[in-house]
């Protein structure tokens, strides 16, 4: 079978210049994760690079740089605690509480994917997401157990089955 869709990405580029060979700062996806390359301070996990990447549009230069890569893991790992805590969260028995909009949350992912697959524009409504389950745990919100269920399938379905995202291992250092 054929490929029915092709995206075309733009140029990488390292610390703001283009990532060539000539300019010695291409490195391989190896040397992304071991850190085995003198332009990286560490490597970074698989899924920190993935993260990285669909946070700028596929269509756009993509700038690799140590501190970019570290708000990338910062950011992921801020996502992941919102998704482990989505089953804790307290939720009540009654209606659907009209401050927790799961439903506009769900309208403009959507609206994110039909843009061109704009994954940063997805992200940051995750992020959106993000702050409404933190402030249901920490009680500024309420939100009704159909709600909850909502919002944990919204977030799980983008972060997991569009975004590829997956949950690693943290091991503190």
């Amino acid at each position: 079978q054929s490929v029915r869709d092709w995206m075309h990405g733009n140029m990488l580029t390292v610390n703001g210049r283009k990532m060539a060979k000539s300019e010695g700062n291409g490195f391989t996806p190896e040397e992304l994760i071991t850190g085995n390359h003198a332009l990286l301070e560490r490597g970074y996990s698989p899924m920190t690079v993935r993260f990285f990447m669909l946070q700028g549009h596929y269509a756009s230069t993509l700038d690799f740089s140590n501190e970019a890569l570290q708000a990338a893991e910062k950011g992921l790992e801020r996502l992941m605690k919102a998704l482990v805590a989505l089953d804790s969260l307290p939720a009540t028995a009654e209606q659907d509480h009209p401050e927790a909009d799961i439903q506009g949350l769900e309208s403009r992912c959507i609206e994110a994917m039909g843009d061109d697959f704009n994954t940063p524009i997805l992200i940051s409504v995750l992020f959106d997401a993000v702050k409404l389950v933190n402030n249901v745990a920490s009680s500024r919100i309420a939100i009704s157990a159909g709600q909850k269920d909502a919002l944990a399938g919204l977030m799980r379905g983008y972060a997991f089955d569009v975004l590829g995202l997956q949950i690693e291992t943290i091991t503190e250092s």
